[in-house]
């Protein structure tokens, strides 16, 4: 067995069981002490696990942050398909809002249904709307973040204050037992406020959200209607979503 296919089986194997031991990597691999040790070396370098004494778990909170255009490259097909699927569960009419999420700027970019109206602090997902003849948009005022291409601040959520919509879109940084999170602490204010203002909540994530946390906490998974995602997820998390209520849909 390759390096990279040891690192994939412990990897899964903490998916399900929160954690490994050292005995359990030598015995499922096939492996010496020695090789197990270079391989959680391997994936602590890439960011994938934390050791810890005498074997290994996900770490608890993640750092990275990308840009918009970052984001909008990365794992851009899964992306596209979820959010070719999610605009089918738009009708007419609907009152929506919709976060910077660039798996939302698909779903934007797929809306074809008649007279809605959209709330959102996307200016690229307002580019985007503002091109179909369809769709009313309402910006949300406030203070321009350059890189993230996003409205924040105070007056961004007190424009939300007197808004209610039908549906919420939003994607996610981090999903995991703790529930949805973000790296920005402004940005979570901004989302808190988004929930509250929606009579559904529609998480749009691709495989690479799960398991992870942020420093942010947006909402617990009970605050969640729908999740659509590109894989399966594994089965301690879809305990969790069936005991919370949220309907899951795999594309």
């Amino acid at each position: 067995m390759y390096q990279d296919e040891r690192m994939e089986a412990i990897v899964n194997y903490i998916k399900q069981h929160d954690r490994v031991d050292m005995e359990t990597i030598c015995r499922m691999n096939k492996v010496s002490r020695d090789t197990a040790r270079r391989d959680l070396i391997k994936l602590e370098e890439e960011g994938k696990i934390v050791r810890t004494r005498g074997g290994a778990k996900f770490p608890i909170l993640y750092h990275e942050v990308f840009n918009y255009d970052q984001r909008l490259k990365k794992d851009s097909e899964a992306k596209k398909q979820i959010g070719k699927f999610a605009a089918g569960l738009i009708q007419d009419g609907d009152h929506l809002l919709m976060d910077v999420s660039t798996t939302v700027q698909y779903l934007a970019e797929n809306i074809n249904t008649d007279r809605n109206v959209v709330v959102t602090n996307s200016i690229d997902i307002a580019g985007i709307l503002s091109r179909k003849g369809n769709v009313s948009i309402h910006m949300l005022g406030g203070v321009l973040n350059n890189e993230h291409r996003s409205i924040y601040g105070a007056r961004t959520i007190q424009h939300l204050s007197d808004m209610r919509v039908n549906k919420l879109f939003l994607g996610a940084c981090g999903i995991s037992s703790n529930g949805l999170t973000i790296p920005f602490e402004e940005e979570g204010f901004l989302l808190k406020e988004m929930i509250k203002r929606s009579d559904q909540v529609i998480v749009l994530a691709d495989s690479t959200k799960f398991n992870r946390s942020y420093f942010q906490k947006v909402c617990g998974l009970e605050d969640i209607d729908i999740l659509v995602t590109d894989q399966e997820i594994d089965r301690r998390l879809t305990a969790l979503f069936e005991q919370s209520d949220v309907e899951t849909i795999i594309l």
